[in-house]
């Protein structure tokens, strides 16, 4: 215990650890007077001396410890050196050596372990680029990266650009080749290089529709026999025979790059024979198509040539190999896993994380586009073929079913047979077609839903509305989530006028499929009704950016613009409906209007002129044009125009008067006569025509004279009575109306029912306001009691100002109102309803 030492607590354990002598800092030998003059002069370069002790000779004793060498060779600060310096080496200072000191060290030179002492590495030295073999690897380095470039422009859409990459690429490599045959070495050609910039250039040419050049630069390809497997280019060129028609060549081609193509490429071989087979379709040579088909289908089937087979069998009326055909086609394997595999299990959370990551990757996205494909396929064929297998449409398509339905495509088995009601309704059998949809009343919900849907626009097209709305209700208690169920019902709902509830079906249509056009654009005609205009915009707007070439997207776009006092916008968004239909008469005439509202005329007739060519029945196109040549006192030219509407309204008389009042108005008054007479025959009661056959026969001095104004009497005073008759009626039925409401108001006790008659149809008051501007406009022909010279040229003017009066009062014409009148139409209710 006595040489046990105890810390006390005031004791630092780690004590001394820091301290630091500086007799060991290197750093300061700068500030070492005695060191750094033993640098500069030769005293630190002479050999130890030996210990000289007294009485002992220098001679025998020529090595020294190192003990005597420290002695003679302290610095003039005292420090002690660990070793004697022999021959430029040094001892170490410990047993172990460390890191950073080396045997050969150097007395006095700094610790730099890494060496930072030393300064910057020398530059590089420059490589001389006017040397050849420089110059050839700088150019070679071009012609890559133009190629590259090239490549880049393609698949960025950029053609014109890529081609001339392409173009340069190559003029850059034949420089490279003529240098490098100056510089003596030929020999290393860069063959690689040179195929790649040729085959480039051909496929530039090929994507900008250059063929002749595209063939010559896979000709130069071929032909060299020093690009091996060159040959498999004839495809490329087969492929440009076939899309310049030249059928036999690409033939031609394809046969000479099959026999080039090894039996180890089996995929190729197989889609060159399918390239063939195809060009036989084309060239009409169904045969020679039909034996590549079937060599296909027993080495490696697919859906594709499947389905070519098919065809070509139905070309050729072969019903037996088309059932074969139809049977390879659903028996062909797809290599696609089991959707189960899809569904994530409870149990293990990691495989759901992986479930989840897969579910919609690229690969999954392929596979499911390969079996919509194959599906649509096989639908396809089935529909072609059901009525050519059997005498009967449905007898065949039964047999399809029952394929179908023993195949790997069983759930197509019932869009089949929706896909067969659907083609009694183009045959017009209404009939079996709701019986077939029937059918599925107690399928499934997916399949019960698409088939009541169909029943529910069939029932809504007839105009059966109760059996439309009760088919749409089951369609939704199927399957709430089918857009075009909630459609219907939105349809059935806006008949009855109830449109905000219109409206909440058509926003749950958009909410369970947002890029549901039909949906958008019946919520805008609802909003339209409800006078909401801005926010129908917005919905027709939002379609418009979906739909660009949509007439009626943009005819109603006009119209709104219409209602909201903007004919600026209107007429823009009526020209874009002109751009995409420009024979739309109801189009062009509604941009007439929109011109003649803002007083331009001429540009008005201009529009009004082109309606009328294209469809030269419209009753208010005729008047505008008729009014239109009188007000510019071209008669002769307003002739035509009011002929025509007495063709098209025989019974009208205000058309056949308008005739014959040109006739006068333009001086011929004999052709005004036979005119006005043949009126007279045909409704002999007119008081007007009678009225100026009186005055043309005075002006004419015809014997007939009196004959006709004593029927104008007869006519009037027949007027006169008829008039005196219905005004006591009236006076009568006011009188005996007052009567029983004082009778029925002095009653006691009896209830009093009150009738009122709401108007429901806008339309029907500016439709009836425009007949009496056209009655007060025939009215302001020369009365009875006018002298002839009154109708002066001054006063018909202003009398054919502007036939329909002011423009914001005209009834809505024309394409609007034809699309107002038919919300429902195959492109409103959608169509996936009736599928093609």
């Amino acid at each position: 215990m006595e040489h046990v030492h105890l810390a006390v607590e005031e004791d630092d354990l780690y004590s001394g650890y820091n301290d630091y002598n500086p007799t060991f800092d290197s750093e300061e030998l700068e500030n070492d007077v005695g060191f750094q003059q033993a640098v500069r002069t030769s005293h630190g370069r002479r050999p130890p001396m030996t210990a000289k002790f007294p009485g002992t000779p220098i001679g025998p004793r020529s090595l020294a410890t190192s003990f005597g060498a420290r002695l003679h060779m302290a610095s003039s600060m005292g420090r002690p050196m660990t070793g004697a310096v022999q021959d430029g080496s040094a001892r170490p200072m410990t047993a172990v050596r460390a890191a950073g000191y080396t045997s050969a060290l150097s007395r006095g030179s700094a610790f730099d372990p890494l060496g930072q002492s030393r300064g910057p590495a020398p530059a590089l030295e420059a490589k001389n680029e006017d040397t050849p073999e420089e110059k050839i690897k700088i150019l070679e380095k071009k012609v890559n990266d133009l190629i590259e470039e090239s490549c880049m422009a393609q698949s960025m859409g950029a053609l014109q650009v890529a081609l001339e990459k392409a173009k340069e690429a190559g003029r850059k490599e034949r420089a490279l080749v003529r240098q490098r045959e100056q510089s003596g070495s030929a020999d290393h050609i860069n063959l690689d290089l040179t195929y790649s910039v040729l085959l480039n250039l051909a496929n530039q040419y090929t994507n900008n529709e250059m063929y002749p050049e595209a063939l010559n630069s896979y000709q130069i390809i071929v032909k060299n026999k020093m690009f091996s497997n060159a040959g498999r280019l004839k495809v490329n060129m087969a492929n440009i025979y076939f899309k310049q028609k030249n059928y036999p060549k690409a033939i031609k081609f394809y046969r000479m790059a099959l026999d080039q193509i090894t039996n180890a490429h089996k995929e190729m071989r197989i889609k060159i024979m399918q390239n063939i087979g195809v060009v036989f379709i084309c060239m009409g040579q169904y045969t020679d198509a039909i034996t590549s088909f079937e060599h296909i289908m027993s080495e490696s089937p697919n859906i594709k040539t499947g389905f070519n087979l098919i065809l070509c069998y139905y070309a050729i009326g072969d019903r037996e190999r088309m059932k074969k055909a139809f049977q390879k086609l659903i028996s062909v394997p797809l290599g696609i896993d089991d959707e189960d595999k899809y569904i994530p299990s409870n149990e293990d959370t990691s495989s759901n994380m992986v479930i989840e990551a897969i579910k919609n990757d690229k690969l999954h996205q392929m596979e499911r586009d390969l079996k919509t494909l194959a599906e649509k396929y096989i639908m396809t064929a089935a529909k072609l073929i059901a009525p050519a297998i059997e005498t009967l449409f449905a007898t065949g398509f039964d047999w399809c079913v029952d394929m179908v339905k023993s195949s790997q495509y069983v759930e197509l088995a019932n869009d089949l047979e929706i896909n067969k009601a659907i083609t009694y309704l183009r045959q017009k059998d209404f009939n079996q077609a709701v019986e077939t949809l029937k059918a599925f009343e107690k399928k499934d919900s997916r399949v019960k839903s698409a088939a009541a849907t169909n029943l529910s626009f069939l029932y809504f097209l007839e105009k059966d509305y109760d059996q439309a709305d009760r088919y749409a209700d089951l369609a939704m208690n199927a399957d709430r989530y089918n857009p075009a169920a909630l459609i219907n019902k939105g349809n059935t709902v806006f008949v009855k006028q109830e449109y905000e509830k219109a409206a909440e079906f058509y926003k749950e249509a958009l909410r369970n499929d947002s890029s549901c056009t039909e949906g958008l654009y019946n919520l805008g005609l609802t909003y339209k009704r409800l006078n909401r205009l801005e926010e129908a915009l917005d919905c027709f707007l939002k379609l418009h950016a979906i739909l660009r070439n949509s007439s009626q997207v943009m005819y109603q776009l006009a119209s709104l613009y219409e209602l909201l006092e903007n004919p600026e916008q209107a007429i823009e968004w009526l020209m874009q409906v002109i751009s995409v239909t420009p024979t739309d008469a109801q189009a062009l005439a509604k941009l007439g209007e929109l011109h003649d509202g803002e007083g331009d005329k001429s540009q008005a007739f201009q529009y009004y002129y082109e309606s009328f060519r294209y469809f030269p029945s419209n009753i208010d196109v005729i008047e505008w044009l008729g009014a239109y040549y009188i007000e510019t006192q071209f008669c002769e030219k307003a002739i035509q125009y009011f002929e025509r509407a007495t063709l098209i309204q025989p019974t009208q008389v205000k058309w056949q008067l308008m005739v014959a009042s040109c006739y006068r108005r333009s001086g011929n008054s004999q052709k005004a006569l036979e005119t006005y007479k043949e009126i007279h025959r045909k409704f002999p009661e007119n008081v007007e025509c009678l009225r100026f056959l009186v005055r043309l026969c005075t002006d004419m001095q015809l014997k007939e004279v009196q004959d006709y104004a004593t029927k104008l009497k007869k006519v009037e005073k027949m007027k006169e009575i008829r008039e005196q008759r219905i005004k006591s009626g009236r006076e009568g039925s006011a009188r005996s109306r007052r009567e029983g409401r004082e009778s029925s108001a002095g009653s006691a006790g009896e209830p009093v029912v009150v009738f009122q008659i709401r108007s429901t149809d806008s339309g029907r008051s500016s439709s009836s306001t425009k007949g009496e501007r056209l009655s007060a406009k025939m009215r302001s022909l020369p009365g009875s009691n006018e002298p002839y010279e009154a109708s002066s040229p001054k006063e018909l003017d202003a009398s054919y100002v502007d036939p329909l009066g002011p423009q914001m009062d005209r009834p809505k014409t024309g394409v609007k109102k034809r699309v107002e009148d038919d919300d429902f139409a195959d492109e409103e209710l959608g169509d996936d309803l009736l599928p093609e």
